[in-house]
């Protein structure tokens, strides 16, 4: 057993989007399955936190082995609350957080991050910091604690995270815009197709 999990953040509204971004195709798999195909081969577990159009959600989910979606229903709150209610899942050792549209991070990011003893692991590539970020579980009763309204960022400062310098430009690649997923549509047609 790998006794890592992980969380994958997939409860917004895409405001900036005019479609849903979990849905949008990247090479005829849409982002959210990229994403999970991302992480899988070192979870035991993928957790999916849903909470604004949790049925399109749980459709992409629904036959992918080792995926469990749960519901955030503080998702108008923030991210957050979404991740406070995919923490309460958690039962391995140790486990990731990302965001659901960022589907292009680099296998060999989650293994070198799992090989750091460290209460949290931060990848870092170009001197700046991205996801996924790896907890230990012992932090889990700490995050509990905070409200829906902190900020993930405040909770790793006052830890003191382990940066590991990767290269894997894909941990800063997420889908805001339309001009996000054009750039992450170049990148991944440079980075996977033309080699």
């Amino acid at each position: 057993m790998k006794n890592v999990e992980g969380i994958i953040l997939a409860a917004g509204f895409s405001r900036r989007m005019e479609k849903f971004k979990m849905e949008l195709s990247l090479d005829g798999e849409n982002i959210l399955e990229r994403c999970i195909e991302g992480m899988e081969n070192v979870c035991d577990q993928i957790i999916v936190v849903s909470g604004h159009h949790f049925e399109r959600i749980q459709k992409i989910t629904s036959n992918l082995p080792n995926v469990k979606t749960v519901v955030n229903k503080n998702y108008e709150r923030g991210m957050f609350s979404s991740i406070r209610r995919g923490v309460r899942e958690i039962k391995a050792d140790r486990f990731f957080i990302i965001p659901g549209d960022q589907p292009l991070v680099k296998i060999e990011t989650y293994k070198k991050m799992l090989e750091i003893d460290s209460d949290i692991v931060s990848p870092r590539c170009n001197g700046k910091k991205g996801h996924p970020i790896l907890f230990k579980s012992k932090l889990i009763k700490e995050i509990l604690k905070m409200s829906d309204d902190e900020i993930l960022r405040d909770f790793i400062h006052k830890i003191n995270d382990y940066k590991l310098d990767v290269d894997d430009v894909g941990i800063h690649l997420d889908v805001d815009t339309l001009e996000d997923y054009k750039k992450l549509q170049k990148y991944y047609n440079e980075e996977y197709c033309e080699r």
